[in-house]
């Protein structure tokens, strides 16, 4: 009988280094969670051994966490974000942890700030926020990042109410300016923008986002519009010197009045909405019946007003004008006949015009209703308002940023009225959208959003305050989501 002998091969393969080989087991040991519970709590032969199961279970968590957090430490390429949240992790930071993914191109995306040249104040930049991105046509929606990001972790001194996630959705169908957008009154999901070419365009963002009407009327910038109570209609100013309202289900202009100047800004009024109030270039305001579109009273003032906002009784109008001169107007809900009360000058050096005026009900620091304006020349004011006096302003504090040469606007951070601080958002001539924390005497810039591409002119709160809409020179117009809070 003959014996097969099978003789395998192996001159192709190199001899594994000895070395090499007891390296690797020293590896897989040193990352062993259960054997450093067992090095760490030996086993005595008198020892209770319910106790020593639960020491040697403990130790097993504590091992493993360690594992995790040194993972997560190499993933992030031990950079500033890993650091941070390595710092500030937790305890129940490995429950948290989620397989990372490699990334690829055009699937994922991190911001972090670049040294601007605008001001000191712009680079003076705390934190920011990285997001996943998914493009698709003129929408991006964002998705779950794979890498726990900033919001994961919650920090020990939290700022929830400017970190935000990433995109929550883009809208860039428009190829001209965004001058000015808005979300619907009291609605968290409807999104309406003017543009330098006349269009106005009304978007749902819930999911998924969608464009509802295109509404084409105007003829030149529309410059300012506002939502009726029940969001059915909008009312619209324009550089061609028309004021037209428009019903956003049919998308037809139902209305137009015309003028004799441009229709600068625009407002509803917040108790009768057949009172419609409107700033022009010939240095007034004008009160309209919105059912007729005859006028019913009329205000003259000193240089062209720029901007407006109602008080939430609709007995005080504050509005700005092109000389940097801020106005308190009573106003008869009644009948629409309008009063000047008082004027005072917004805090800056020279005759700077204002881009935004806007009225809150209430504030920490003031303690009573308030008042924000923002001037071209950079100078953001806030005053406390007294309604005994209709509408007395006084100045609380305010700060100087770089000069700006587009018509920037301004907004109150809502949410952040109850925190302490009194924080602001606000465009820029950079791209970027920034936070400031107007009582902070230094390091006023808390947070910066990055995405743009163009100056960023526009800025809006949704009422739900978890979604932030900002628009720039480009058309663009991208909706932030807010990193959501206990």
């Amino acid at each position: 009988m003959e014996r097969q002998v099978i003789v395998q091969n192996n001159s192709s393969s190199e001899p594994e280094d000895p070395n090499e080989k007891n390296t690797k087991k020293k590896e897989d040991v040193a990352a062993d969670p259960e054997f450093f519970s067992c090095l760490l709590q030996p086993s005595p032969p008198d020892s209770d051994p319910n106790y020593i199961g639960i020491r040697r279970l403990l130790l097993f968590r504590k091992a493993q966490s360690g594992v995790l957090r040194r993972k997560e430490w190499r993933c992030n390429g031990k950079g500033y974000v890993a650091y941070r949240n390595y710092i500030n992790r937790p305890r129940n930071w490995e429950s948290l942890n989620v397989p990372s993914h490699s990334s690829t191109p055009g699937n994922s995306g991190r911001w972090v700030p670049s040294p601007g040249p605008l001001s000191r104040q712009l680079s003076e930049v705390d934190s920011w926020s990285p997001g996943r991105f998914l493009r698709s046509g003129s929408q991006a929606f964002s998705r779950s990042s794979s890498n726990l990001s900033d919001s994961d972790f919650p920090h020990k001194k939290t700022e929830p109410a400017y970190s935000f996630v990433g995109m929550h959705c883009i809208f860039d169908q428009c190829k001209a300016l965004v001058t000015v957008i808005k979300f619907g009154h009291m609605s968290s999901d409807l999104l309406a923008y003017g543009a330098s070419d006349g269009s106005l365009t009304v978007c749902s963002v819930s999911t998924p986002p969608s464009v509802i009407k295109q509404l084409i009327g105007h003829s030149k910038d529309v410059t300012d519009f506002d939502f009726s109570a029940n969001n059915h209609y909008i009312a619209s100013s324009s550089m061609d010197k028309t004021v037209r309202v428009w019903d956003i289900s049919q998308g037809l202009c139902i209305r137009v009045v015309y003028g004799i100047s441009p229709q600068l800004c625009i407002r509803f009024h917040p108790v009768n909405n057949n009172f419609l109030s409107v700033g022009n270039a010939n240095k007034e305001i004008t009160v309209f019946n919105f059912s007729t579109g005859r006028t019913i009273s009329k205000s003259i003032f000193d240089s062209e007003v720029t901007a407006m906002d109602h008080d939430h009784t609709g007995q005080l109008i504050f509005c700005g004008d092109t000389q940097g001169w801020i106005y308190s107007v009573t106003m008869d809900s009644h009948i629409g006949t309008l009063s000047r009360s008082h004027r005072q000058r917004s805090n800056s050096k020279g005759k700077s015009p204002i881009t935004t005026v806007q009225y809150r009900t209430f504030s920490l620091l003031a303690r009573g209703p308030v008042l924000l304006t923002f001037a071209r020349d950079g100078t953001l004011s806030f005053y406390s308002v007294s309604s005994e006096t209709q509408g007395y302003l006084t100045l609380r504090c305010s700060l100087k940023l770089a000069s700006r040469l587009h018509s920037i606007r301004a907004s109150f951070c809502p949410l952040l009225s109850l925190e302490k601080g009194e924080y602001i958002v606000a465009g820029s001539e950079d791209a970027n959208v920034y936070f400031y924390d107007l009582t902070r005497p230094r390091h006023t810039c808390v947070n910066k959003l990055q995405g743009h591409g163009y100056p960023v002119i526009g800025i809006a709160w949704n009422y739900g305050e978890n979604l932030l809409a900002s628009s720039d020179f480009g058309g663009t117009v991208i909706v932030w989501k807010r990193a959501k809070t206990s």
